[in-house]
Order: structure tokens, then sequence, then C-alpha cells
């Protein structure tokens, strides 16, 4: 490991080590720290693929837990529902006050979650420097928001 004073000299000195080195028997690649790193991390495989991968099937789960969260709130309120309707409601009405609440439900839920995670990330990288890329861009926060509405 080398330190050098001027990091705007980094790539004259890497040269310079390498060209030092060439064709003898401790031939060396010089890199910086951040490009060590990002080739720990490229040695794992597609981690976008592995990512959306994971996050589709937990969005998946989360459609099937969202949908049977609802099922069991209609079930255990039916004399609720039944009241409604006695009272004079209809079937539409009384399916879209159940619609409502869980469009707030998941609504707050996913706006709490874009929030958190953008006040995460807005305090620097939260993996204490070992991901020096780590950022969440805006298109990202639009397409969560995304998925939350198509939730």
């Amino acid at each position: 490991m080398i330190r050098i004073a001027n990091p705007d000299e980094s790539a004259i000195v890497a040269r310079r080590l390498d060209h030092e080195f060439t064709n003898s028997r401790w031939e060396t690649k010089t890199s910086s720290e951040k490009v060590f790193a990002q080739s720990f991390a490229n040695q794992v495989g597609d981690i976008g693929a592995i990512l959306r991968a994971i996050l589709s099937a937990v969005f998946f789960t989360l459609l099937l837990v969202a949908g049977n969260t609802a099922a069991q709130s209609v079930r255990e309120r039916t004399a609720e529902l039944a009241l409604l309707k006695t009272l004079g409601f209809t079937h539409l009405q009384v399916l879209g006050l159940v619609l409502a609440e869980s469009l707030l439900l998941v609504g707050t839920g996913g706006a709490l979650g874009i929030a958190l995670a953008v006040a995460v990330i807005s305090r620097g990288d939260p993996t204490g420097g070992f991901l020096s890329n780590f950022y969440l861009p805006a298109g990202d926060v639009v397409l969560g928001a995304f998925l939350v509405v198509a939730l």
C-alpha cells in the first residue's frame, strides 16, 4: 500500500510503479482503494441482477401479505360491514371504504419507507466508506413511489 501526498498524481505514480515492475517475477497492477473494493464486489457477480431478483420476490411476497391481510380484515369485520349495509351503504360504497383503508395503509407505509431511505442516504455512505458509490438516484425514488402505487 502506498500513500501519496497529492491525490491528483495517483495515476502517474501508479503507472510509474507498474512500469518499474514490468516483466519481473513480481509484476504489479496498481489501483486505488476504490477500484480495489469494486473488484471484490464484481467477484460476487451481477449484483444488480441479484438485487432485482430478490426485490421481485419481496414485492410478490408483499402482494400476498397485503392481500391476505385485507381478506383477514374483511373476515374479522363482517359485523361492521353488515351494519354499514343495514344503514344503506351499497356494495360499491362498502368496497370503496375497505379499499380506501388498504390504500391509506400501503401509501403511508410506502411513503415512510421512501422517506427513511432518503434520510439514511442523505447522511452519507451508510457502509462506512466500503461502498464509496453508495447513493439513491432520483429515478429509484420515483420507481419506489410507482411500486407503492402498484401495490
